[in-house]
């Protein structure tokens, strides 16, 4: 019998840089690492519609043969996995824990009353954040566990921290590259500060995975700002500090309805980068005074006067480098997955 059944995108075969299939192979390694590779089961819910079936049988299997079954799903295959692993566990009285991806869940689960009902009778829901929780809460959940996003990332040394003087200043985003997360919002700032200026104070590098549909209009805005806005592709995980130590800001202008705790900030606070936020959803419990900046999401001047602010004060941004590595070492995959192991007794 296995100590842990994990029922999640895996993705396997296919290079994913999506939050859900990251966190879920992310949890997975540390389950492994810390049960021991014997002790933890898997199964990929990859591959839509076609395999549902196929999919739904396994998941028995998995109920079988685990004490403890972890569930990782997005909202489309929560509405399906909730229900059907509360009916089959009626039977095999096992402990289902439901990890959290993203920020959409209380809003969902006002509309999904079923699919509410079925996750109160979970061991446990472990959600981002605070927030998340209080409003589960109100919602007469009192199974709710926050653990907090991690990454398997190693932090940037104290001693290879530098003050970010050269200039023009470089920006970076680091995400899905979509509307919604607000890849405009930057390029409409930085476009604009440098218009404002009659010369370029900042230059943007776009990091990220295209969107699906995106591309086309993605790519047009790019040859409108070619001099100073450049697509640099996806940064493979085990680089991703390395790159972004050297810029002097990372933007996260999202305004994306499922946002939670975006792997990205951890990103940013293990490279000692310094984060401008929009205010949406949770990312004011995340990005605090003491790593970052915030302003009111989609209110476009608020975000160009920050970094006007910024370009002239630079010591207001280098002066959080070394608390932003402080941050960082909070939300090691480590520490926060032996945190969630103490619910699998």
């Amino acid at each position: 019998m296995a100590k842990a059944g994990i029922i999640g995108h895996f993705g396997y075969g296919k290079e994913l840089a999506n939050g859900q299939t990251i966190k879920t192979k992310t949890v997975t390694g540390e389950l492994r690492k810390q049960l021991g590779r014997e002790n933890v089961i898997t199964l990929d819910t990859g591959g839509g519609i076609k395999k549902l079936f196929i999919i739904l049988l396994k998941c028995i299997r998995v109920l079988k043969m685990a004490d403890n079954v972890i569930i990782m799903p997005a909202y489309k295959g929560l509405r399906i996995l909730a229900p059907y692993i509360s009916f089959f566990n009626f039977f095999e009285k096992k402990k289902i824990h439901y990890i959290v991806i993203g920020g959409w869940l209380p809003e969902y689960l006002e509309k999904h009353i079923i699919v509410r009902r079925c996750l109160k009778l979970f061991h446990g829901i472990y959600v981002e954040t605070e927030a998340m929780k209080r409003k589960l809460e109100r919602q007469k959940f009192n199974n709710v566990v926050v653990l907090p996003n991690s990454k398997d990332i190693c932090v940037l040394a104290e001693s290879e921290l530098k003050d970010i003087k050269e200039r023009p200043y470089r920006l970076c985003t680091f995400s899905r590259v979509m509307k919604e997360k607000g890849i405009e919002e930057a390029v409409y700032a930085v476009e604009c500060i440098n218009k404002l200026c009659g010369k370029v104070i900042y230059t943007l590098d776009i990091y990220g995975q295209i969107e699906k549909g995106y591309l086309e209009r993605f790519e047009r805005i790019l040859k409108e700002n070619e001099s100073y806005i450049r697509y640099k592709g996806v940064i493979p995980s085990r680089k991703s500090v390395e790159i972004l130590s050297g810029y002097y800001l990372l933007l996260f202008p999202t305004y994306y309805k499922g946002e939670g705790f975006a792997g990205t900030l951890i990103d940013a606070f293990s490279a000692g980068l310094p984060v401008v936020a929009s205010d949406w959803k949770y990312n004011s419990e995340i990005v605090t005074a003491e790593v970052g900046f915030l302003y009111s999401y989609r209110e476009r001047k608020q975000l160009v006067d920050l970094l006007v602010k910024l370009y002239e004060n630079n010591e207001l941004v280098n002066g959080k480098r070394m608390a932003c590595l402080r941050k960082a070492k909070e939300f090691s995959v480590e520490s926060v997955i032996s945190v969630f192991c103490k619910y699998l007794d």
